[in-house]
């Protein structure tokens, strides 16, 4: 399986996760918030605490910058395909913090 395969995959086997369009890139939302992204062959998740720093020190992996002007997303990072076998891990802790985003907004 390539890489926008595995994405695709990971990305329907959230529950209540959507296929949808983040920067006119590939994304996946619960209740209209992006959790996950598809860029240049990496998954990018949007992560906060210890779980964003570690991923962030996988080799290959970069705060996510999808204009390309040296100006990233504090809380996304994006994860090359190298590190595929963590991506389920990282898509499921992303998804659980957009919806305790959600939660506590209502």
């Amino acid at each position: 399986m390539n890489a926008i395969e595995t994405y695709e995959q990971i990305g329907q086997s959230v529950p209540n996760a959507v296929s949808s369009q983040m920067f006119g890139k590939p994304c996946f939302k619960i209740e209209g918030k992006a959790f996950a992204s598809f860029f240049q062959e990496a998954m990018v998740f949007k992560l906060t605490g210890t779980i964003r720093e570690e991923a962030q020190q996988l080799e290959g992996a970069l705060l996510f910058d999808p204009s390309g002007k040296g100006r990233p997303m504090k809380e996304w990072i994006q994860v090359p395909f190298a590190h595929k076998d963590r991506w389920p891990e990282l898509a499921a802790i992303a998804a659980q913090y957009v919806r305790s985003q959600k939660t506590r907004m209502q």
